[in-house]
């Protein structure tokens, strides 16, 4: 250990040299990295599309065949508008997309929606943002990896009543990846997102070049379509409801802008390239795939996925194109839990750093992620796949609500953003705790880009909200205020305690007298290591013992003769046999009578076995003992332990 001085005034830095030990979480998660090493675990913009964008790009394998199971309920006459209302999600998609790439470069330090109300609209919307985030990527894990799943019981039924636990062992094993670190969850996610791509582009190319030529057909032996009765006529409830099913293609957009300082420099420019490329593959996919399942005669239905339909209709059967498609699918569709895995942790680190979420959250783990975050997410995703048996059609109404909720905020705080950049003169300029506000030429056209995306998304998550409440949607309209008055809570917690802790109008103590009071339940040289140290601490020192069995105490008064050195010892009757009572008894009666100024410091004799199972063999009294005596106000307590 190097030690430097700081001159005289009485502060010393140490630099310590100590290496955590190799243990089992070296070989799973790999080697601690040194604080110094976090600018190289930065990504580049084609690693960032398999970290950020393949939440996005897997809604291409789900939005398409949400919108026609709505729209199957109307009969064969509705699904003519599968197409016509892709067209409308893909033009939202656009409005999205313009307004996160203008928070890219705005706000450069990460954050996306959260930052944005934080900042520009107040502490009520930015906890609001979050929390509807927050919730969003648990349930983009729960929804993607069933989804993935499913595909995979698509082409193997024989596994599908194993579904739940094999999605979530799929959770269990994306959360050790990303626990080694999100350059390395990114470079190992990466082909497989590619792969994806490449196969997913083919197969929607050959499938319009068929078309085009009169040789595409329908799906042979279609499975069996288990909706309720047909609606007798499209209603707009019904197209909105269709809707508002599809709009989960939009899910995983705002990622990047929240993960922007994963992003090597220059972050804003590499994410913004990065979110157009996402935003372009995505809109010609899913357009792609909404125009084809038209007229192969695609079937929604829970035994087989529209993709697995419409690529056995392409490639003419499950051939080997077939199954590549299919794994590519479910790969992208497990790995789009990816970008939770990479945005959670992040967001929950700015809520624990602004105090509404347990501090905890923002400590990085060995390998500089936020390893409870991660671990925190994993826990959760998988208890919601475990409730509802992994079923995208039961998941699917909890999710986009709140995306679409954090979407409308967010843009609703880039316009009042923009409202404030074109108050001021040029040169002026507001600091604030995520960016800096100067003035900008262009800031009508942003303002008017932001304000009309905001209603648009807006009006978008009152209709899911609308149309999808007595499926589900509930749950999140009511689980989003919970937990904004949880965050507020903490927050509170955290306020009241820096209050306490304040050093403003400060005035040390000084101590009139220290009473000492050692607990001994036998005299030997554990309780005697105890009572040298108490005797070291005041000249005040009274020894307690608790009888429940008079011959005991006997034995302990004998000895406290010999070798009590002449300290008063209290032995406390307890008839009931109780030993944790008592003593709380008799300290509290001391508290009660303590003067100001007065300190009394109870001294508990600890054991400390040479093996951890071996506390088993024994009383736990002074752990009881210390919960007990720890929201005494004037009382300290010190554990004095003995090596056996």
């Amino acid at each position: 250990m190097e030690i430097d001085s700081l001159g005289d005034i009485g502060i010393v830095e140490s630099s310590s040299k100590v290496k955590p030990a190799r243990t089992w979480r070296s070989w799973l998660v790999g080697n601690p990295l040194l604080t110094a090493d976090a600018p190289n675990q930065t990504i580049g913009k084609l690693i960032g599309l398999a970290v950020f964008a393949s939440d996005a790009l897997s809604s291409t394998a789900y939005a398409s065949q949400e919108i026609l199971l709505i729209l199957a309920y109307a009969g064969s006459s509705a699904l003519g508008y599968v197409f016509p209302i892709s067209l409308a999600i893909v033009s939202l998609m656009v409005i999205v997309s313009i307004s996160y790439e203008q928070t890219i470069h705005a706000y450069p330090g990460g954050g996306g929606a959260y930052i944005v109300a934080r900042d520009n609209l107040g502490e009520l919307p930015a906890q609001t943002a979050g929390a509807a985030l927050l919730t969003d990527y648990i349930l983009t894990v729960a929804v993607s990896i069933s989804s993935g799943v499913a595909q995979i019981t698509s082409a193997f039924p024989i596994l599908f009543p194993y579904r739940v636990e094999i999605a979530v062992s799929m959770v269990l094993f994306i959360m050790v990846i990303n626990l080694r670190g999100v350059k390395e969850s990114g470079t190992t996610f990466a082909i497989p997102t590619y792969f994806f791509v490449f196969t997913m582009v083919t197969t929607v190319a050959v499938g319009f070049f068929r078309y085009l030529t009169g040789s595409l057909g329908t799906v042979v032996n279609p499975p069996e379509f288990s909706g309720a009765e047909a609606i007798t006529a499209v209603t707009p409830f019904l197209l909105l409801h269709a809707f508002s099913s599809g709009t989960s293609a939009l899910t995983g957009i705002e990622a990047i802008s929240n993960g922007i300082t994963a992003f090597k420099e220059p972050r804003s420019k590499n994410a913004g390239i990065t979110l157009i490329w996402m935003s372009s593959i995505l809109a010609t996919l899913f357009l792609g795939i909404s125009f084809l399942i038209g007229p192969i005669h695609a079937v929604p239905s829970e035994a087989e996925t529209v993709i697995s339909q419409l690529a056995r209709t392409v490639f003419d059967g499950q051939g080997a194109f077939y199954l590549a498609l299919i794994g590519g699918t479910a790969i992208i569709l497990i790995m789009a839990a990816n970008t939770a895995f990479a945005d959670f942790p992040r967001l929950s680190a700015l809520h624990a750093g602004d105090g509404f979420l347990p501090r905890q959250m923002t400590f990085k783990g060995s390998r500089l992620v936020y390893s409870r975050g991660i671990i925190t997410l994993a826990a959760v995703s998988s208890l919601l796949i475990i409730v509802f048996k992994a079923s995208v059609t039961r998941l699917i109404p909890l999710y986009a609500i709140g995306v679409f909720l954090s979407f409308s905020l967010s843009q609703a705080g880039m316009a009042r953003r923009w409202w404030k950049s074109g108050h001021l003169k040029k040169g002026e300029q507001i600091v604030e705790p995520g960016s800096i506000v100067t003035h900008d030429d262009k800031w009508i056209v942003k303002l008017i880009i932001n304000g009309f995306g905001a209603m648009c998304t807006l009006v978008v998550m009152v209709v899911f909200a609308i149309t999808k409440f007595k499926d589900g949607a509930w749950i999140i309209i009511i689980l989003v205020p919970v937990l904004v008055t949880i965050f507020f809570s903490i927050h509170r917690h955290y306020r009241n305690l820096a209050k306490k802790l304040s050093l403003q109008n400060y005035h040390s103590m000084s101590i009139s007298r220290h009473r000492v009071v050692v607990l001994i339940a036998g005299v030997h040289r554990g309780s005697l290591a105890a009572l040298t140290y108490a005797r070291s601490l005041s000249e005040d020192v009274t020894s307690v013992h608790v009888s429940i069995d008079p011959a005991e105490s006997q034995k302990v008064r004998e000895k406290w003769e010999i070798y009590g050195e002449g300290t008063r010892l209290v032995i406390l009757d307890s008839p009931y046999r109780l030993l944790v009572e008592p003593v709380m008894e008799y300290i509290g009666n001391l508290l009660a009578k303590r003067l100001p100024n007065e300190i009394v410091t109870v001294v508990v004799p600890q054991f400390v076995p040479r093996h951890w199972w071996e506390n088993f063999l024994h009383n736990q009294t002074a752990l009881m003992l210390r919960f007990g005596f720890l929201f005494k106000p004037g009382l300290v307590i010190i554990e004095v332990p003995y090596q056996v």
